[in-house]
């Protein structure tokens, strides 16, 4: 029996015309990939603002009162629901201008927050120190509780009448600058759950603003 071979045939013009095709549909796929991973961090980054802030110079200190308006992003909150303690910071600033060098820092002071969900109780705790809060209830710290979340953040985003610096602390002849910084601290959440926030830019909650304070006006 008479074998038959089958031969194919291609040119190098077709060959060539194979890969630019497929470099294209790899390029147009890549970049379609990149929008597509792109697009949940550009959506889920949180809008965050001080939009109040005010400072009273008093003979007890400097006394700062803020208003920080934020919606918490959907993988926090739901975080939250599931009973993962948020933990909220507070810097506040005081320096002294100099013309002729860099501004000299005068004190500062810091404000620890966590909100966490009880399920036992279906309320919401909120625990507020000037020091780092754990889990061991070491430390002094004041706590309220709230029915719900919206009033527990409420009393998160405002601060009131917050001792930042005593009187002493504050030149009456010179200018002066209070900075307040405000942000979700992530680095103190459990550590497991600090490996999957890598990229996740719904959690980064942080603002900033500022305010000058003009000498002190002789009475």
């Amino acid at each position: 029996m008479d074998t038959v071979t089958s031969t194919d045939f291609s040119t190098p013009c077709s060959k060539n015309a194979q890969i630019d095709r497929f470099v294209f549909l790899a390029g147009w796929l890549l970049a379609l990939f990149l929008l597509i991973g792109l697009r949940p961090a550009w959506a889920d980054a949180a809008d965050i603002e001080v939009s109040q802030m005010r400072v009273e110079r008093t003979e007890e200190g400097l006394y700062l009162s803020a208003l920080v308006r934020f919606d918490l992003p959907q993988l926090v909150n739901d975080a939250a629901v599931k009973g993962i303690p948020l933990y909220f910071v507070a810097e506040a600033e005081l320096l002294r201008e100099r013309w002729y060098w860099y501004d000299r820092h005068m004190t500062s002071a810091t404000r620890y927050m966590r909100l966490a969900y009880q399920p036992l109780t279906r309320r919401w705790r909120l625990q507020v120190a000037p020091t780092p809060i754990t889990n061991s209830g070491l430390g002094v710290s004041l706590a309220q509780s709230f029915d719900e979340l919206e009033d527990a953040l409420a009393a998160v985003q405002r601060i009131s009448r917050w001792k930042i610096a005593e009187a002493s602390d504050v030149e009456g002849d010179a200018k002066h600058t209070v900075n307040l910084r405000f942000r979700l601290d992530v680095s103190q959440l459990p550590r497991p759950f600090q490996l999957g926030l890598a990229g996740r830019t719904d959690w980064n909650l942080a603002t900033s603003r500022n305010q000058r304070l003009g000498p002190e006006t002789p009475k």
